[in-house]
C-alpha cells in the first residue's frame, strides 16, 4: 500500500515533464549549429558531432570563435575546462560583446598562473565603450581538473555572473544615478585563448613558457536561454510561443545573496569599488549605491 506522502504519477507528471524539458534545454547546444570558429589557423575545433569545442594556443597563435546568433538578454551558460599546468601568460576570454566605439560588453576572463598557484577569474562591464569595472576572484576549486559551469544573466535590471549556479558578482541597472547600463545593443558570445604575457600573470612578471604548449581550454554543455536579435528585432517581442522567460526579471533570492556575500567576503581579490588610489576624484557612483 502506498503511504500517505506519496504523489500519484498523475500528480508528479508536470515535474518530471519539467525536470526532462530542463535536461533537453541544457543539453540543446550544438557548436557546429551555434557559432563560428573565427581565427586560429584550426587550432580551434569542433568534436563529438558537434558537443565539444577545444580552442588551442601555440606560439604562433591563439585561437577564437564567436555565436551565429546576436542576443538582446538572456541567461547564458557555458561549460569551460581551462588550461591545466602552468597557464602563465595565458588568458582564456568568454564573453558577450556588440560592435562599435560605444560597444557593450559582459567579460569573464581566466588569467593563467605557474603550476599549483590559483587562477585568476576576471570580471568587468562595459557601457557605451566604458569599462574600469573590473572585480577578481580566486575560485573554490581546480577549474583545470573538469568542467564547471560559467554564467552570465543579463536582463534590463540587472548582469548576474555566475559559477556552478554560484552567484559571484551583480551589476545592477543604475540609469537613475546616471550610472550607463547595457540594454540597447545587441551582443554576440565571444571566447578566445590568446597570449598575454605582458600583463596576465602577476602584473607581465611570469612570461609564457612555450616548451608547455599547445595550451589548449575546453568548452561543452552551451545554452542560451536568451532572446535572439535578427533584423532589428527580439524574439522576444514576437506573439509566437517562447520559453519561459523568468529570468527576464530574475533578481537575487535571500539565498543566493548570501551566496554572493559568501563569495565576495572569501574569495574576491580585487573590487575596483575599494580602490580609492585609482580613483582619485571619488569613487564611481555605482560603488555607493547598494
Amino acid at each position: 500500500m502506498a503511504s500517505h506522502n506519496s504523489l500519484p504519477f498523475c500528480a508528479m507528471l508536470p515535474l518530471l515533464l519539467s525536470i526532462f524539458s530542463s535536461m533537453a534545454a541544457i543539453a540543446s547546444g550544438n557548436f557546429y549549429r551555434d557559432f563560428d570558429i573565427t581565427w586560429g589557423d584550426g587550432r580551434g575545433k569542433i568534436l563529438n558531432n558537434g558537443d565539444l569545442l577545444t580552442l588551442s594556443l601555440d606560439k604562433a597563435s591563439g585561437s577564437g570563435f564567436q555565436s551565429k546568433n546576436e542576443y538582446m538578454f538572456g541567461k547564458i551558460d557555458m561549460q569551460l575546462k581551462l588550461v591545466p599546468g602552468n597557464s602563465a601568460g595565458t588568458v582564456t576570454a568568454y564573453y558577450l560583446s556588440s560592435k562599435g566605439s560605444t560597444w557593450d560588453e559582459i567579460d569573464f576572463e581566466f588569467l593563467g598562473n605557474l603550476s599549483g598557484d590559483p587562477y585568476i577569474l576576471h570580471t568587468n562591464v562595459f557601457s557605451q565603450g566604458k569599462g574600469n569595472r573590473e572585480q577578481q576572484f580566486y575560485l573554490w576549486f581546480d577549474p583545470t581538473a573538469d568542467f564547471h559551469t560559467y554564467s552570465i544573466l543579463w536582463n534590463p535590471q540587472r548582469i548576474m555572473f555566475s559559477v556552478d549556479g554560484t552567484p559571484i558578482r551583480e551589476f545592477k541597472n543604475l540609469e537613475s544615478n546616471g550610472v550607463p547600463f547595457p540594454k540597447n545593443q545587441p551582443m554576440r558570445i565571444y571566447s578566445s585563448l590568446w597570449n598575454a604575457d605582458d600583463w596576465a600573470t602577476r602584473g607581465g612578471l611570469v612570461k609564457t613558457d612555450w616548451t608547455q604548449a599547445p595550451f589548449t581550454a575546453s568548452y561543452r554543455n552551451f545554452n542560451a536561454d536568451a532572446c535572439i536579435w535578427s533584423n532589428g528585432a527580439s524574439s522576444c517581442n514576437s506573439n509566437s510561443p517562447s520559453t519561459s522567460n523568468g529570468w527576464l526579471s530574475q533578481q537575487l533570492d535571500t539565498t543566493s545573496q548570501e551566496r554572493l556575500q559568501w563569495v565576495q567576503k572569501n574569495y574576491m581579490i580585487y573590487n575596483y569599488c575599494t580602490d580609492n588610489k585609482r580613483f582619485p576624484q571619488g569613487l564611481p557612483p555605482e560603488c555607493s549605491i547598494s
